[in-house]
């Protein structure tokens, strides 16, 4: 997918994909090695609902970006519609903004 190749091209970036909002599950994955895509894939569903139900029960609105800051770098997640997620694994120092442009644009066009 095109957009994932984009993605792939942000310097810091270790994987992206696309994730099956409701249940996890991996759709279309570009991952480098390491990265294990079946537990990101239902890592980022989960943080995504969480968040959601979340920003619902406070009266936030619709989440459309996540930023999880760890110890081992970087997780971001931003939803395509009810249906779909794109999610990114990358280094502490990626360029947040410059990933977070390109998820976008993946939302905007998934193919």
């Amino acid at each position: 997918m095109r957009a994932l190749d984009r993605l792939s091209r942000v310097r810091g970036v270790r994987g992206s994909m696309f994730v099956a909002a409701e249940d996890g599950l991996p759709v279309a994955h570009l991952l480098m090695e390491n990265v294990n895509g079946k537990v990101l894939a239902a890592f980022a569903a989960s943080l995504a609902r969480k968040v959601s139900g979340a920003a619902a029960a406070t009266g936030g609105g619709r989440v459309r970006f996540v930023q999880m800051l760890s110890a081992g770098g970087v997780l971001l997640v931003a939803g395509v519609g009810n249906e779909l997620l794109v999610a990114v694994v990358a280094d502490a120092g990626v360029n947040v903004g410059l990933a977070r442009l390109e998820m976008l644009r993946a939302v905007e066009s998934p193919a």
